[in-house]
C-alpha cells in the first residue's frame, strides 16, 4: 500500500520517463528541489492520468501542476534532465526507483552521486537500479563513460604536473 514513483532515464541522459502513484489527491505538481530546497516547477510532457475512471481527465493549473477529481491515480509523464542531474520532492514518503541504462553510471563519487538512503544495484544486463524505501526527496547525478575518461585524463595530467614540479625539490632534498 506504499506510494511509489519510478523514473527511467533515457539512454542519452537528457530525459526521464516517470510513473508516480498518488492517493486521495486532487492536484499534482511536477517539481524539483531548488537551491534552497524550495519547489521549482519542471516542464512535463506526455502527461497521462490513469485510475478507476474512463477516461481520466485533468486540467493544467499554473506552471507544472495538474488538477483532477480527488482519488487514487497513477500519473505518467516525461521530464527533461539537465546537466545529468535528477532531483524530485514528494509531500509524503515514497518508495522510489530510478533505472539508468548501461551507458550511464553513478559509482564514481567524484563524478556521480545519490542522495542518502539509496541502494544501488547492478542488473545482469548492466543497468543500474537505485531505490529508496521511504523518502520525501531523492537526488542523483550520473555521468557517461566519455566524461569518466575525460576525468581520468585530466587527473593523470595534473599528477604528471605535480611530479614535474616536485622532482627538483626531492632531488635537492636528498643531497642535503
Amino acid at each position: 500500500g506504499a506510494l511509489s514513483a519510478e523514473f527511467r532515464i533515457a539512454v542519452n541522459g537528457t530525459s526521464s520517463a516517470a510513473e508516480t502513484q498518488v492517493q486521495n489527491a486532487d492536484r499534482y505538481l511536477f517539481s524539483e528541489a531548488g537551491i534552497l530546497g524550495e519547489r521549482v516547477p519542471v516542464p512535463a510532457t506526455g502527461v497521462t492520468l490513469s485510475g478507476d475512471c474512463r477516461p481520466c481527465t485533468f486540467n493544467w493549473s499554473g506552471p507544472g501542476a495538474i488538477t483532477f477529481p480527488r482519488g487514487n491515480y497513477t500519473i505518467s509523464y516525461h521530464v527533461p534532465v539537465q546537466e545529468n542531474h535528477l532531483s524530485v520532492m514528494f509531500d509524503q514518503p515514497y518508495r522510489v526507483a530510478v533505472t539508468l541504462p548501461d551507458s550511464l553510471e553513478v559509482s564514481n563519487p567524484a563524478l556521480g552521486m545519490v542522495s542518502l538512503g539509496a541502494v544501488v544495484t547492478r542488473t545482469a544486463d548492466n543497468r543500474t537500479i537505485i531505490t529508496w524505501n521511504s523518502t520525501r526527496s531523492m537526488e542523483i547525478r550520473f555521468y557517461d563513460r566519455e566524461r569518466e575518461d575525460l576525468f581520468y585524463f585530466f587527473a593523470n595530467f595534473w599528477i604528471l604536473i605535480a611530479v614535474v614540479l616536485l622532482l627538483p625539490f626531492v632531488l635537492t632534498w636528498r643531497r642535503k
